[in-house]
């Protein structure tokens, strides 16, 4: 059995992580109700054995002492950790796997990359050895930070500096929140592009996540839950390391939003933690998904859409379910992948869905959808047989489209609009190690990428059959 280790960067990643663990637990409490260690549960969580003296040997027959995440919390603000430690998920995290300052980044990104990278370089070094001494068999780390703040863009970028390093046959997976054109941190468009430069080189693969897609599927959930639903809406979570007892956690704004990138990551490991009759292993959607080692941006999208509270909507029927995961409305970037290029596509299903509910709706999109030339049938499915609490069957899609270009575009001239003034340029350039060629070399960095989804899309157009081939001479 694989094990992977979750690394939360910043305000952003601690809160989206703690989400996930939160979910995680109400999962496999649905699942797993005598309260037994197993492979399920080893995948991202320890077992470890809190009596005085006790070295874990006297466990009988695998049954549960104390459940620890396998996760390293990282922020220079110590607010938000603090704030976990002190919560229903207080236990679930090992003290020693902490790392926390209290000056914070400033939202620079030079701060958290250049300042605190160099600063707590071996402590972060520590942490990860540590994580990944207690797997039986390590095969990813799970990234998560925003690309708008100081510590998520700078430090969350450096951690990844670090795993390249000295893990470097372990698969990166990244979860990054990229700003909306609102966003009130001024300096967030440097912080997001200095961040994507090093997600360009050191990820293995990316999943952008958009804060104002995020801000439009709350407000169309809202609009559900709060409209013929109503009273069906149960704001319950199971929050607990023996997988027994319920308890609220308190509601704080960004919830919802967070809520949804953590069923995204649990829809992604399901098949890690749970068994079903068409497992997809991470690092299979690596290999399938990312044909060019830059073009490892994947666009997700979500089926059915809900939040913690209201896991009691009647569930989508199972073809329209496929449907709206190919729809523009259900993706977690502004982006419309239907009408661009795909390089891939891969669909993760739970529940009660057979290999022929899979094969038939694909067979029923495939005209819709455009895919490159040379591959054609770039699909690649998963078939989880656990669903999500609360509901009968879910997809997650994703997809390696050109539809990503966009949101990398616009990124450039919100850039652009803050450097050709110089605006806020001085506090990143005081910062020792920091140099102006940083930014230059970011830009290119992106308008490299763009360019290479710009020429995959000029291929849209031209018919299969004329696409040139290699001639071998005989």
């Amino acid at each position: 059995m694989t094990q992977s280790v979750v690394v939360q960067v910043g305000q952003c990643g601690n809160q989206i992580g703690c989400c996930f663990w939160d979910l995680a637990l109400r999962e496999h409490a649905a699942v797993n109700q005598k309260g037994i260690y197993d492979d399920a549960l080893s995948s991202f969580f320890r077992n470890v054995d809190t009596r005085v003296g006790g070295d874990g040997s006297s466990i009988s027959k695998g049954r549960i002492s104390s459940l620890k995440a396998r996760a390293v919390l990282i922020d220079m603000e110590e607010g938000v950790v603090n704030e976990i430690l002190q919560g229903p998920l207080r236990d679930v995290f090992d003290s020693k796997q902490l790392i926390t300052d209290i000056s914070g980044s400033g939202n620079n990104w030079a701060v958290g990359h250049k300042v605190f990278g160099s600063l707590y370089r071996e402590q972060i070094l520590e942490k990860l050895r540590k994580s990944a001494e207690q797997c039986d068999c390590l095969q990813c780390f799970f990234v998560i930070h925003s690309m708008g703040g100081g510590t998520g863009s700078g430090l969350g970028t450096f951690l990844l500096k670090v795993l390249e390093d000295e893990f470097p046959d372990v698969y990166r997976f990244v979860t990054a929140v990229y700003p909306s054109s609102e966003d009130d941190v001024i300096t967030s468009p440097y912080n997001s592009m200095l961040a994507m430069k090093e997600l360009n080189e050191r990820a293995d693969c990316v999943l952008p996540i958009d804060n104002q897609s995020l801000f439009d599927i709350i407000s169309k959930i809202d609009l559900v839950t709060s409209g013929k639903l109503g009273a069906a809406v149960k704001p319950k979570s199971l929050v607990t390391t023996n997988m027994g007892t319920v308890t609220k956690c308190p509601k704080k704004p960004f919830d919802a939003m967070n809520n949804i990138v953590a069923n995204l990551l649990l829809s992604l490991t399901s098949s890690a933690r749970f068994e079903g009759s068409l497992n997809m292993d991470l690092n299979e959607i690596s290999m399938n998904l990312v044909p060019f080692p830059q073009l490892h941006y994947l666009v997700s999208s979500l089926t059915p859409l809900y939040t913690l509270a209201d896991v009691n909507i009647p569930p989508r029927r199972l073809d329209q379910m496929f449907s709206d995961a190919f729809s523009k409305n259900h993706q977690l970037i502004q982006a419309d992948p239907r009408h661009s290029l795909y390089l891939a596509c891969a669909l993760i299903v739970r529940g009660n869905v057979q290999i022929s509910d899979l094969r038939r709706n694909i067979e029923r999109l495939k005209p819709a959808l455009h895919f490159v030339s040379w591959n054609q049938e770039g699909w690649k499915t998963s078939l989880c047989s656990v669903p999500p609490v609360g509901h009968s069957h879910s997809l997650l899609a994703l997809a390696n489209n050109t539809c990503v270009k966009p949101t990398f575009m616009e990124l450039r001239e919100r850039f652009m609009r803050l450097y050709r003034k110089k605006a806020h340029l001085h506090h990143y350039l005081q910062v020792d190690g920091m140099e102006e060629c940083a930014f230059a070399e970011a830009v290119s960095s992106l308008s490299a990428l763009i360019q290479e989804y710009d020429e995959l899309d000029a291929t849209k157009s031209m018919p299969v059959l004329d696409v040139p081939r290699l001639s071998v001479a005989l």
